[in-house]
């Protein structure tokens, strides 16, 4: 992306012929930082001792950090105040300390203080260094304790020391502690904490020189293995992380080049990443809010430092958070797609964090609705003191926001309204090309919410528990599936062996229509998962709007196969598979009516977490259909009693039309139908003929005949009536009108 002009100009006068590179696989001593200082800097500095050098950068710290160091006891007493987490950080702090040696080793293998084996993902961990924040702030809340203060000191040591004696892991072998993810939050914790102790006087002159040129190392090592894209969080994090130690220390020759080469890095990410609809690539809320954590780090530090940031780049930054708006449930959480880390199991997200760090930065009171008075914690310290006062007054207003898509991510959201109680889907129906490594086998999978439960719920999933795979897989969303076929198929963890791990095999998704009308919002969407064993499927949903779904799973082959359906959720079937039924604490719930008859139905769980499995055996072709209706209170439910059944005020097959077709099925209303499977429609002295087993939605007034299709395939309707024919071919999800004597 461009650049300010007040940049560039930045870059030409702060670059030197005669500049001293920084080295990437050593860490200068303290008393060779003043060689690397530009020649401005060196001038204004000539003569400085260690402990002028150390004042200098505490001052330049003071006016260019997110806040004044020298505010931190009033922040600290803030900070208590609102996230009460004392005991969070201490816990966290001495399960770090009692774990780890302050001289610790960065190869493996190696053992905790207790004699086990550090595994990969511990390691991982370790480089991030995020209890290493939780440390500082025991100490502030403790005794301060000189001795964490040296554990901080002598841990960042020994990482020079197995630099220096390249004794660390390596990028190749999987958890280098210098790639780009954990170098980069490495970077961002560090500096987070020598802004805390720079107030210290057990934080020496020595001390904080030696952290300044710990970071320098990283920094130049970011710059030479971040010289291309790279797709992924990881480079985005790194880069990131390279932007912020460019603009904190453009003191020292060749931070010039860190900041051009960084910002290009992140535009070219914003670009190539942020898809055009506004969704994060990967496809997950969990990363979506990663990224713009990202962005956000070197975004704030910019402006507070008076770099001008291009527009496109700004704009990119706040459909981020837009993005997040129009997701949303309207309980103002969100749905749970991909891989969502933050609570193992759980069943929405909290965006409220991220949409309060939205209101700061633009102030824009649709964000406000969603937000808090209080940031995540981490991102606290990182905010600007007129951003703090900000939050003791948000403007909200409300979403105004329908059923919409998200036509490049593969997302599909139809959607009531706004009111706490009201209904809302999301299918699933997109795979990245690129890095598909966060996807789940949902492909065509729905999520949705009603009376303010998740009553179709997807789960979050943690890297580091041994059923991560199996969560990340079809038996755990509300899918389709043929005889034992799950949809992620040759599951394998990740290089390095840290718990992460993804298919080499998913589904391929093709979004046949999307339609949004004032009668219903339809979906029809197919994937070619069961192609290996010779079976077509598409998937239907339409949302009858404001009352219930209809979804209709069709399965095509020319073998004899069991097909299924995974509904997430605690169910009784006590009326056998054709209805389902879940009830909420608050006597909410919800049934899935089956309107073709089913062979069988078996329940299954693990983690506290439980579905139902519907079945029809040995078919060939079949479909099933399938009411969602969401209910509140026991009056309100499917009546299972009765043999002609309600879908509230809609009727089953009750519309006059005749119908004909195998498993011909209508749901109708006043002038309004939905019918499924039907070949042809007789009516006194009207006949409609389809060309082939049609799904139409069909509403009469009076002499005019509204027909939409509302399945996977064309169809060619034939209208006869009183020897007049007229004929109409529709494909999925076009409509036709048409005035036309109903009766004579």
């Amino acid at each position: 992306m461009k650049f300010s002009a007040l940049l560039i100009l930045y870059i030409l006068i702060s670059t030197s012929l005669n500049a001293q590179i920084i080295p990437s696989n050593k860490v200068l001593p303290p008393g060779n930082l003043k060689k690397h200082l530009t020649k401005q800097v060196q001038k204004d500095l000539k003569g400085a001792d260690a402990t002028e050098l150390a004042q200098y950068f505490r001052n330049k710290f003071s006016e260019r950090f997110f806040y004044d160091y020298q505010t931190f006891y009033d922040r600290l007493q803030h900070y208590n105040s609102i996230y009460k987490n004392q005991e969070s950080h201490k816990e966290k702090a001495l399960d770090h300390i009692g774990k780890y040696k302050d001289s610790t080793q960065w190869v493996l293998p190696f053992n905790y203080q207790n004699g086990e084996p550090v595994n990969a993902y511990a390691l991982r961990h370790l480089a991030r260094q995020h209890k290493m924040v939780d440390i500082a702030l025991y100490y502030f809340n403790g005794t301060k304790d000189p001795e964490l203060i040296r554990y901080f000191e002598t841990q960042m040591r020994s990482l020079n020391a197995a630099l220096h004696a390249d004794k660390y892991e390596k990028i190749e072998d999987g958890n280098g502690v210098y790639e780009a993810f954990r170098s980069g939050y490495r970077i961002l914790n560090w500096l987070w904490i020598h802004n805390m102790f720079l107030n210290e006087p057990d934080y020496s002159d020595e001390d904080q020189l030696v952290t300044i040129a710990t970071l320098l190392q990283h920094g130049q090592h970011l710059y030479e293995r971040n010289d291309s894209f790279n797709s992924g969080n990881h480079q985005t994090r790194g880069v990131s992380a390279l932007a912020m130690l460019a603009i904190l220390f453009r003191d020292f020759e060749g931070t010039d080049l860190w900041l051009e080469r960084a910002m290009r890095r992140l535009g070219e990410h914003l670009d190539k990443e942020i898809n055009d609809d506004g969704f994060q690539f990967e496809r997950s809320v969990h990363y979506h809010m990663s990224d713009i954590n990202n962005y956000y780090y070197v975004y704030q530090l910019a402006k507070l430092n008076g770099i001008e940031i291009d527009e496109a780049w700004e704009d990119k930054l706040r459909g981020l958070f837009t993005t997040l708006v129009k997701i949303a449930y309207p309980d103002r959480s969100a749905p749970v797609l991909q891989d969502d880390t933050e609570i193992p199991w759980g069943e929405k997200n909290d965006i409220s964090g991220a949409m309060t760090l939205g209101y700061l930065l633009f102030e824009d009171p649709e964000f406000g609705y969603f937000a808090t008075d209080k940031v995540d914690d981490r991102v606290y310290w990182f905010l600007s003191n007129d951003q703090i006062k900000l939050l003791e007054n948000i403007d909200q207003q409300r979403p105004t926001y329908g059923s919409l898509s998200f036509d490049d991510t593969g997302y599909y959201i139809m959607r009531e309204g706004w009111n706490p109680d009201d209904k809302m889907m999301i299918i699933s129906a997109g795979l990245d090309d690129k890095k598909p490594d966060h996807q789940h086998g949902d492909m065509l999978g729905i999520q949705a919410i009603a009376n303010g439960h998740a009553i179709l719920p997807n789960y979050q999933v943690r890297y580091s528990l041994k059923d991560f795979g199996f969560f990340k897989n079809s038996m755990v969303k509300n899918v389709a599936l043929v005889d034992d076929q799950l949809q992620g198929k040759q599951y394998t963890s990740n290089q390095g062996g840290s718990g992460f791990g993804k298919f080499k095999e998913l589904p391929n998704p093709e979004v046949l229509t999307w339609n949004v009308n004032d009668n219903f919002d339809l979906f029809v969407g197919r994937h070619d998962g069961f192609s290996n064993v010779g079976v077509n499927y598409t998937r239907q949903v339409i949302f009858v709007k404001d009352d219930f779904w209809i979804v209709k799973d069709e399965f095509q082959s020319d073998g004899k196969h069991d097909y299924k359906q995974v509904w997430q959720g605690h169910y009784t079937h006590e009326n056998g598979s054709d209805l389902l039924r879940a009830t909420a604490a608050d006597g909410a719930g919800h049934d899935i009516l089956q309107l073709i008859k089913t062979d069988s139905v078996f329940s299954d769980g693990t983690r506290g977490k439980q579905w139902s499995v519907v079945s029809k055996k040995e078919q060939n072709n079949f479909s099933f259909l399938t009411v969602i209706y969401p209910y509140k209170g026991y009056s309100n439910r499917l009546d299972e009693t009765t043999n002609a059944m309600n879908i509230g005020k809609w009727g089953i097959n009750t519309s006059e039309w005749r119908m004909t077709g195998e498993n011909a099925t209508n749901v109708s209303h006043e002038n309004e139908s939905y019918f499924f499977g039907v070949t042809r429609l007789d009516r006194e002295i009207q006949t409609i003929e389809f060309s082939e087993e049609s799904d139409i939605y069909f509403k009469e007034k009076m002499d005019q005949f509204e027909f939409q299709n509302i399945g996977s395939r064309k169809s060619i309707i034939n209208i006869k009536q009183s020897g007049n024919k007229v004929a109409k071919e529709l494909q999925p999800g076009e409509a036709w009108s048409l005035s036309l004597r109903s009766k004579q």
